[in-house]
């Protein structure tokens, strides 16, 4: 019986293939997306800005604090309520980019505001705008702190891209679903999928990890 369903999945593997497709395809444009504007709230939310910054950090708790197929679902759902009608694939992008966006913008925020106020004020006194502060100063050295935390965010948000398989894109997770009901053994279908998930994120891993090796090994060192 065994052997049976091991050769059945066997079968599967092209459809798991392009499930895996879709998955790379969903996390890929979700993160570079993601990104771009999370880098953007991080800098207006690490900004003094009296109006922007609040807002910025009202929609970042939101977000952060419901869960993300509740969120999936108002976009795919409640959308077309109001005359938004979105396939699946661009509902679920959206969606994961919105979250990207917002754990991104912490993670920058946080990077900037740790640059010493010294910095920028000796910035300030060498006659740069804020551009170029932002350039030349700032954000190189909040790109030491912000990049081991960032690779690791891009790996939980590929895991959370499991999610979308609840309103029909066709990722890895989305195909386990439906091969556990041809193939009844979930422990081989799930592990399966699982393996697949881990090749994927296994190389963000190992690269978050020599980064935090390399940000620590920095530290030492100028304490020294």
């Amino acid at each position: 019986m065994w052997s049976f369903y091991i050769e059945q999945l066997i079968h599967s593997l092209p459809f798991f293939l392009k499930g895996l497709w879709m998955t790379i395809a969903v996390s890929g444009l979700s993160l570079l997306a993601g990104t771009a504007i999370g880098f953007i709230w991080g800098i207006l939310r690490a900004s003094r800005s009296r109006f922007v910054k609040p807002l910025i950090g009202a929609w970042v708790d939101v977000v952060r604090g419901t869960p993300f197929l509740v969120q999936v679902f108002i976009i795919f759902f409640l959308l077309p309520e109001f005359g938004i009608q979105l396939e699946a694939f661009p509902a679920a992008v959206i969606a994961l980019t919105n979250l990207a966006a917002c754990f991104i913008c912490e993670i920058v925020a946080a990077g900037i505001q740790a640059v010493p106020s010294g910095q920028m004020e000796a910035a300030t006194s060498t006659g740069l705008n804020a551009l170029q502060q932002l350039r030349y100063v700032i954000l190189p050295q909040s790109m030491r702190i912000i990049l081991p935390p960032l690779v690791g965010q891009f790996v939980l948000l590929i895991k959370d891209s499991s999610v979308v398989s609840a309103i029909g894109v066709m990722d890895v997770t989305r195909v386990g679903w439906l091969t556990v009901q041809r193939v009844p053994q979930g422990l081989l279908v799930f592990g399966l999928v699982a393996v697949l998930y881990f090749v994927i994120c296994y190389p963000l891993i190992r690269i978050s990890n020599s980064m935090e090796k390399r940000m620590s090994a920095g530290v030492t060192l100028n304490k020294m």
